[in-house]
C-alpha cells in the first residue's frame, strides 16, 4: 500500500456550524472546542457553532476556528488507528498539520494562529492591500506580469500556487488591479477578486512576520514526529528551529501548494485525507494528479466513510 498524507484546509473553508454535530455527540471532540475557549478566554465555540458567518470569517476568528475544528475532527478520525506518513496544510492549515505532527500543543497552536490573525490584520491598513485569483495563466507568465506591475511602483506577487491554472496574487490594491489587467492581456481566462482583509503571503506582510517571531519565541515548538511539508519550500521539515523559521517566512512567501502535493506524490503518497471543513484541498489535489485517492473528512458521516474505505484498501 502507498503512503497516506493528512491535509488541513486554510482560511476560506470556515462555515458556521462546522464540527457542531460531532462535538455534541462525542466528548473528546467537544473538549477541543472547550480548550480553545479557555486559551482565548472567549466563547469561540459559540461563534463556530452558531455564527454569524461574517464575524466567523474575520481573520482573527477564522484562523483559530479552523484550527480547532480541524484538530477536533482529526481526534475523531484518529480513533480508527490510521496514521499519516506526512502532513501538510494550506497556509493557516500548516498550523493544524504541525499540531497533528506533534510540533505544537493544540493550545499553543490556537494561541499562535489568533496572534497571527491579529498581526496579519494590523500589518496593512484595511483597503490598501488585496488578493485575486488568476485562472488559466502559467506561473512563469504571471510572475513576469507581477514583476512588471511591481516595477511600476505598485507591489504585487504570486501568493498561492494552488494547482495548474489557478494562482492567487497578492499585494497593494493598485498592484493587484494592474497585474489583473496585464494578466488578461497575457491570456488569463479570468481574474476573480478575493474577499480578504489584506495582502496575505506578500512582502507587505513583512512587518507582521517580524512581530510574529516574538510570538513564536514564547511558545514551545518540538521536533515533529512525522514530516510536515512546508508551504514555503514544498519540502519535508521536522526540526523545531526550521519549523519556526518557515512559519515566519510563510507570512510573506508564496504557498507552494501544487509543488507540495507533487512532492508528496514523489515521496510515495497515493492517498490524501483532507481533515477539516470543506473539500477545497481534495479538489486541488485532483487537479494536480487525477490518479491519487482523496477523502474529505468534515463530519461524522464523511469520517466513517473514509475510515471504512481506507481499511478496505489496507486489506486488499
Amino acid at each position: 500500500m502507498g503512503k497516506i498524507a493528512f491535509l488541513f484546509p486554510g482560511q476560506g473553508s470556515q462555515q458556521a456550524g462546522m464540527g457542531k454535530a460531532l462535538a455534541e455527540s462525542n466528548e473528546s471532540v467537544s473538549s477541543f472546542f472547550q480548550k480553545a475557549d479557555e486559551v482565548l478566554k472567549e466563547n469561540l465555540s459559540t461563534l463556530i457553532f452558531e455564527g454569524p458567518q461574517d464575524k466567523l470569517t474575520l481573520t482573527v476568528n477564522a484562523q483559530p476556528a479552523l484550527l480547532t475544528t480541524s484538530i477536533a475532527l482529526l481526534e475523531y478520525f484518529r480513533q480508527s488507528g490510521i496514521q499519516p506518513d506526512y502532513t501538510a496544510g494550506h497556509s493557516l492549515g500548516e498550523y493544524s498539520a504541525l499540531v497533528a505532527a506533534g510540533a505544537f500543543s493544540f493550545e499553543d497552536g490556537v494561541y499562535a494562529v489568533r496572534k497571527r490573525g491579529e498581526l496579519m490584520e494590523k500589518a496593512v491598513p484595511n483597503g490598501e492591500g488585496t488578493m485575486a485569483a488568476v485562472l488559466g495563466l502559467d506561473r512563469e507568465k504571471l510572475s513576469a506580469v507581477c514583476e512588471e506591475a511591481t516595477a511600476e511602483g505598485t507591489p504585487v506577487q504570486l501568493a498561492n500556487l494552488n494547482c495548474p491554472g489557478q494562482i492567487v496574487i497578492s499585494g497593494s490594491k493598485q498592484g493587484v488591479e494592474s497585474a489583473a489587467s496585464k494578466a488578461k492581456d497575457a491570456g488569463a481566462k479570468r481574474v476573480i477578486p478575493l474577499d480578504v482583509s489584506g495582502p496575505f503571503h506578500s512582502q507587505l506582510m513583512k512587518p507582521a512576520a517580524d512581530e510574529f517571531r516574538n510570538v513564536l519565541d514564547g511558545l514551545s515548538i518540538s521536533r515533529a514526529s512525522i514530516p510536515v511539508i512546508a508551504n514555503v519550500t514544498a519540502a519535508p521539515m521536522q526540526d523545531a528551529g526550521e519549523i519556526k523559521e518557515k512559519l515566519i517566512q510563510q507570512l510573506y512567501s508564496p504557498v507552494l501548494w501544487e509543488d507540495s502535493v507533487s512532492a508528496m506524490i514523489e515521496l510515495g503518497v497515493d492517498t490524501f485525507v483532507e481533515i477539516g471543513p470543506g473539500k477545497v484541498l481534495s479538489g486541488l489535489v485532483k487537479k494536480i494528479n487525477r490518479s491519487v485517492k482523496t477523502f474529505s473528512v468534515y463530519d461524522q458521516e464523511s469520517c466513517e466513510a473514509a475510515i471504512a474505505a481506507l481499511k478496505e484498501d489496507n486489506q486488499a
